[in-house]
């Protein structure tokens, strides 16, 4: 990484911008148009885009922070939305900053539902589209790599996804524990809104065998339905549903109960008492309350399941602590690589300088005395490697040691300068003592 490199990251998500806005800055025509945009910016090095319904972020590499900023601000968005517009919407990190924040994106403990892992398959898809844009070399590369490893480090050594933290997905887990396994069931979804979509992907996540979809709207259901590969039913079907069916899920807008224990009482004759769990996540409610108490009917409301939200977000925000631990190792791993490409330009031509003026010395001294012999020559060689490792030795702890009383930029100028390192890539070719008499590398960085 070239000393004036930096790593910067700008975005707005749910917590900076209105909904209004992030869906105005979206990427609503795919990745491919923005980054195209991007490849001929002179002030970017490299750059990555991330675009989902919470946030919109831009991850790059540059010289100059400022000017390209404000060339990226311009060639996505202008003349849509002006810099001054986004300016108050906006969080921007530099350095470690960045790399952290990228981290617990990935993590999942910047999203809106903490421990949510639907965010890391939208960072591998954006991470493909920028690579195959070639927006992404060396060190973006790494850090997108490296932000991957970090969020299954800390799925595999915290539970943070482990408990439901939404009224859909702890719905689904109640029906877990009533049937123990929710394989081969079956499910009905009373209403069609966002809710019941989110439920049916839990439940067909959880082994469910077929969704039907009823809804007061027929199309409404059909459409729900296609996405899931199941039926749609009116709602004066309901009831006939219900000899079918193991899961019911009702998140309807009715203002007055769409079912009542009298209707699920003949039903329950029919299914040889076969258990019926009813979930009722609408509000109003939708379900009779009566219904629960029939034999083995189960009926939850809206209350029941926001008790088992609250306790299960109280768990991720305990495993949060330790993931943000996890996040504040794998940064400091990540500074390091950072340094160390910092160095290694310096380190390398530090070894070739070295080498190459032992070996012309040696080569002198052989002529001088006269050698000829193999086993002459070779020994001479020993000696002259390993008098380059002894000279090389104190620099090199120097450049690589760990350190903040020295800052890394200051130990890289202060080597260069006592080795005169830029004066000897400023000579011709000819003059340059590596050129005299520096053959492979030995010594490894």
């Amino acid at each position: 990484m070239a000393n004036s490199e930096t790593i910067a990251l700008i975005g707005v998500n749910h917590k900076t911008a209105p909904l209004e806005l992030r869906e105005r800055l979206a990427f609503h025509e795919g990745y491919e148009p923005p980054l195209a945009s991007l490849s001929g910016l002179e002030e970017l090095k490299e750059y990555y885009l991330l675009s989902t319904c919470n946030r919109v972020e831009m991850v790059f590499v540059c010289t100059d922070t400022a000017k390209a900023r404000s060339a990226l601000l311009t060639a996505l968005f202008a003349p849509g939305i002006s810099e001054d517009e986004l300016a108050p919407h906006l969080y921007q990190y530099a350095g470690k900053e960045a790399v952290e924040h990228l981290f617990r994106v990935a993590a999942s403990l910047d999203s809106m539902v903490v421990g949510e892992a639907q965010i890391l398959g939208q960072l591998k898809t954006a991470y493909r589209a920028a690579a195959q844009a070639k927006g992404t070399r060396l060190i973006l590369n790494r850090l997108l790599h490296k932000a991957f490893s970090v969020a299954k480090r800390v799925r595999t050594e915290t539970r943070i996804g482990a408990s439901a933290v939404s009224i859909s997905y702890a719905a689904v887990e109640l029906g877990r524990k009533i049937f123990g396994d929710l394989t081969g069931k079956k499910a009905l979804l009373i209403g069609a809104g966002e809710m019941a979509e989110l439920a049916a992907e839990h439940l067909l996540t959880h082994g469910v065998s077929s969704v039907t979809v009823a809804n007061r709207t027929l199309e409404r259901a059909v459409a729900l339905a296609r996405r899931f590969h199941g039926q749609a039913v009116g709602l004066a079907e309901v009831p006939e549903q219900l000899g079918q069916v193991d899961v019911i899920i009702s998140s309807t807008g009715a203002p007055d109960l769409i079912l009542r224990k009298e209707e699920v009482r003949g039903v329950m004759r029919g299914r040889r008492n076969r258990p019926l769990f009813f979930i009722d996540i609408a509000v109003p409610r939708d379900l009779d309350p009566a219904i629960n108490e029939l034999d083995n009917v189960y009926l939850y409301d809206i209350d029941d399941l926001q008790g088992v939200v609250d306790l299960n977000k109280a768990d991720r925000e305990r495993e949060a602590v330790k993931a943000e631990r996890i996040i504040a190792e794998e940064v400091l791993k990540f500074e390091r690589w950072l340094e160390n490409l910092e160095t290694t330009p310096t380190i390398r031509q530090l070894q070739a300088q070295v080498e190459a003026m032992v070996r012309l010395e040696t080569a002198k001294t052989a002529n001088r005395l006269n050698l000829h012999s193999e086993a002459d020559q070779a020994a001479l060689d020993r000696m002259a490697q390993a008098l380059a490792n002894r000279l090389l030795a104190n620099p090199l702890c120097y450049l690589k040691a760990d350190t903040r009383r020295i800052g890394l930029q200051e130990r890289i100028h202060l080597v260069r300068s006592v080795f005169a390192l830029d004066e000897i890539a400023e000579t011709r070719p000819e003059e340059s003592p590596v050129a005299s008499g520096a053959g492979p590398e030995r010594g490894k960085a």
